[in-house]
């Protein structure tokens, strides 16, 4: 083995991780350029949504930068202290194949919440809701109900859709979100689902039951397929 091949190999291990000595400021400088560095995550930031009483938020294809089409498999919505004008409601969300133009996919879902009070007025609770879910009903899905207004009440969570730009398959999704409800109350609410359709979802939008969307930041990501 050469000199220069001998140095090289002693900065790594067997299993050809770099060690320490083998970074410094001299080598780091030299550095001109990298070539196939992995971007570092499987998750790309797509859009961001900041709202300010916001009638609804939505996210369709194609506009003011939102890609919800076959360049991912799966996408997700990151729900951020979201925040109601009114007292009480419901966070309620929906889907779209035309562009936006209406949000009324059929879809079949299921509900179950955990809740917990702060002053114990009702004991811990984990259950189903056959009142919160779906049976092939174009209707609004709730993935928060009973959201509280106060200065300190929000919802935060995620929802999952999963290839929505098939055209073989319906279109799967989970929603999990965690809010302050309005009686004081922790809210864990799950939510699953498909969109009983073949067309492509190039559409998905939120908004309340009542009143607007005061507050809040949703964030939409593209799932990288590996």
């Amino acid at each position: 083995m050469g000199t220069i091949t001998r140095g090289a190999a002693a900065n790594f291990t067997t299993g050809g991780v770099i060690l320490p000595a083998g970074i410094n400021n001299a080598s780091v400088a030299s550095i001109s350029a990298l070539s196939q560095v992995s971007s570092g995550g499987a998750e790309v930031l797509i859009k961001t949504v900041t709202a300010s009483s916001s009638a609804n938020v939505s996210f369709v294809d194609g506009t003011s930068g939102v890609v919800l089409d076959n360049t991912y498999p799966v996408y997700k919505f990151e729900f951020i202290n979201v925040h109601p004008a009114d007292d009480r409601i419901n966070f309620l969300m929906n889907m779209s194949a035309d562009g936006g133009s209406n949000y009324n996919v059929t879809k079949t879902t299921n509900c179950s919440l955990t809740y917990h009070a702060e002053t114990e007025f009702v004991s811990t609770q984990f259950e189903y809701r056959a009142d919160l879910d779906l049976a092939q009903s174009t209707g609004e899905q709730n993935i928060g109900s009973g959201l509280g207004n106060g200065n300190d009440e929000s919802l935060s969570g995620h929802m999952f859709l999963f290839n929505p730009s098939g055209t073989t398959h319906v279109k799967q999704f989970m929603v999990v979100t965690q809010m302050l409800e309005g009686q004081d109350m922790s809210f864990n609410s799950y939510v699953g689902g498909y969109a009983n359709t073949t067309s492509a979802i190039d559409g998905v939008r939120f908004k309340m039951s009542s009143g607007n969307v005061d507050a809040g930041i949703i964030k939409l990501y593209g799932i990288k397929a590996s």
